[in-house]
């Protein structure tokens, strides 16, 4: 077998939206970073593969920026009718594009070199299998960072960490069982469908359950045993041991984007990693189930007629598994108080949704399949839960962050990982450049950070971006109003109404007046990106991200949001230096490197609206 080595400053494992982000985010910074990733493409639950819709925090004014935004942007641009191969292939060209990764598909981590010094390990290297080169990689860095999901770093490494829900006691908290234990969330097989203009038969495999009315698979004869289906139709109803079940809601009506079969759910009564492939076989046969039940049986059968499966999922897509234990550990108290914390660098605000490990197997409506906990929204998740306590150079993000069980119900969701994985990124950056260690950042960096990931569009709750001084001081060709608005630091509208964007006519002009010449390095665009998505789609769902369950004939591609200015240019004491009639991103930074006296944008057109809407412009 042919076996490479590597070095970077960052190795990544772990390619879902969250290890997307960071390795995006740290490239950007300079420093050179090794992507590994065990599947085909990126994305992870996101990706075609598991195709779970991506969920953030609640509210229109709380919508997710930063790289988790300029992608969606892109898939709205370039795949209106929301193909999940050409999705795979936005995420994949986001990382392609950036010279400073390498990227390492279908390669799986299973080894870890550490050394131990001072009562702290250091990881020194990873050794991953890349399945389609048959080829060993071996990669040496200065950090680490663990966005696998299942924190496949932490047994490797020994860094500390846990799996299951906390007792009421050990946090005191509400959520979960009163006892703690080793039970998670589980994980699903999804379902996709096309709705057609003629019938379309489906004939279901024998291996397949079936759910002749709705009453039958929203209560199975179980076991009381053991909790297992029964199964086995050569036994009378007389000669089995039946617990008696309760109906609950599972949706399964056919619409464009109504239901992706999220309850199809299985695996948290079990090793939800060790036990995965037998799950896998259990969510399979019920997936077929529920499909031949929607197709064939009942008052389903003439309603349907005309839908056909478009996708099934196999491979299963997880909620949750292992945790880290980090130098904090974040828990539904946390959340309820609205993560007031000083090292804020994130923000979440899906309510905390637990649910049930018995999954597709909870019968009972006193003890249904999840419940949705209220949470403020948005609150303040902080940095300490992003790095080892024990292992000195290992960052992580996403789902295995260090929370409890209650506060992952929360956290998990993948617009609010993209988030920290934009955090963890930029966190690994300063510590390569500036020589810090994941603790010192904490210590030292915290506020360079923060001032990174807002200059970066992300939004962090109770901080208000800086200005430039160059901006501040130099004239415009704006009101006094207008300039306060431009450089109030805030880039969404608020919950008090106030639009907080500068309103141009399509064609009007910004212009920065320094008085004398200025050496200029960058020119930042913070345009409208429509926080109400009511002009990107007619569908709320897609609303609230770009992404679909079936599709029925109503469907509509969507559409860049009209607020976005399409066209503009800029001019350099006149002269023009840069130019875009695409433009569909709302944060653009453009390098300038040019000493002027003035800088003019202009902005020509939008996708749409009457009048350009500018949260910020400046200049440094």
């Amino acid at each position: 077998m042919v076996h490479l080595d590597h070095e970077c400053d960052l190795c990544i494992i772990g390619g879902g939206l969250t290890g997307l982000c960071a390795a995006v985010a740290a490239a950007r910074e300079g420093i050179r970073v090794l992507l590994m990733q065990d599947r085909p493409m990126l994305g992870g639950n996101a990706s075609s593969e598991i195709r779970m819709w991506v969920r953030g925090a609640r509210g229109l004014c709380n919508r997710e920026t930063g790289i988790i935004s300029e992608l969606e942007q892109e898939n709205i641009y370039r795949n209106p009718r929301l193909n999940y191969s050409l999705w795979d292939g936005v995420m994949w060209e986001k990382v392609k594009a950036e010279k400073n990764i390498e990227l390492l598909l279908n390669c799986s981590c299973c080894d870890a070199e550490t050394v131990e010094k001072d009562g702290k390990s250091r990881i020194v290297s990873v050794t991953g299998w890349q399945l389609t080169t048959y080829t060993w990689h071996s990669v040496k860095a200065k950090y680490f960072a663990d966005c696998s999901g299942d924190s496949v770093l932490a047994t490797l490494s020994g860094a500390k960490w846990r799996v299951g829900r906390e007792g009421h006691n050990e946090y005191n908290e509400t959520i979960g069982p009163v006892t703690g234990d080793r039970k998670t969330m589980g994980m699903s097989c999804l379902l996709q469908a096309r709705e057609t203009d003629h019938t379309v038969d489906f004939i279901p495999p024998e291996w397949a359950y079936t759910f002749e009315t709705d009453e039958d698979f929203n209560r199975i004869e179980v076991s009381p045993d053991t909790g297992e289906a029964i199964t086995d139709a050569g036994d009378s109803v007389a000669e089995r041991k039946i617990r008696v079940k309760t109906t609950m809601n599972r949706p399964h009506t056919l619409g464009t984007s109504l239901t992706n079969f999220w309850w199809i759910e299985m695996g948290g009564e079990r090793d939800s990693i060790h036990d995965a492939e037998e799950m896998r076989d259990e969510l399979l046969k019920i997936a077929y189930g529920i499909w031949d039940h929607v197709k064939n049986r009942g008052d389903h059968k003439k309603e349907n007629a005309n839908w056909d499966i478009e996708w099934i999922g196999f491979l299963p897509g997880k909620r949750e598994s292992r945790r880290y234990i980090g130098a904090y550990v974040m828990n539904e108290k946390d959340i309820l108080a609205g993560g007031k914390f000083d090292d804020v660098i994130a923000f979440g605000g899906w309510p905390m949704d637990d649910h049930n490990p018995a999954g597709f197997r909870s019968y009972l409506e006193s003890n249904p399949a999840s419940v949705l906990h209220p949470a403020p929204s948005p609150y303040g998740i902080p940095y300490r839960v992003l790095y080892s306590d024990d292992v000195e150079n290992l960052f992580f993000a996403g789902r295995n962050i260090s929370v409890t069980h209650a506060a992952l119900s929360s956290t998990r969701v993948m617009a609010t990982c993209a988030l920290l994985g934009q955090a963890m990124g930029n966190a690994a950056a300063i510590c390569v450049n500036d020589e810090e260690t994941p603790a010192g950042v904490y210590e030292h960096k915290i506020g360079k950070l923060q001032a990174k990931l807002m200059d970066q569009g992300c939004m962090i709750p109770g901080k208000v971006r800086d200005i430039p001084a160059l901006s501040k001081n130099a004239k415009l060709n704006l009101s006094d109003e207008d300039r306060l608005l431009l450089f109030n630091g805030h880039e969404r509208p608020d919950e008090k109404g106030n639009v907080n964007y500068v309103t141009l006519p399509v064609g009007g002009e910004i212009t920065f007046d320094f008085g004398n010449f200025a050496k200029l390095h960058e020119l930042r665009l913070m345009f409208d990106p429509d926080f109400s998505r009511e002009s990107v789609s007619v569908n709320k769902k897609m609303r609230v991200f770009a992404q679909r369950s079936s599709i029925g004939k109503d469907f509509r591609p969507m559409k860049v949001a009209k607020t976005l200015v399409r066209s503009f240019e800029v001019f350099a004491d006149g002269k023009l230096i840069f130019f875009d009639d695409k433009n569909h991103i709302a944060l653009r930074r453009l390098p300038l490197d040019v000493t002027a006296k003035t800088i003019t944008a202009r902005f020509n057109s939008t996708w749409g609206e009457d009048s350009v809407h500018i949260f910020s412009a400046d200049v440094r």
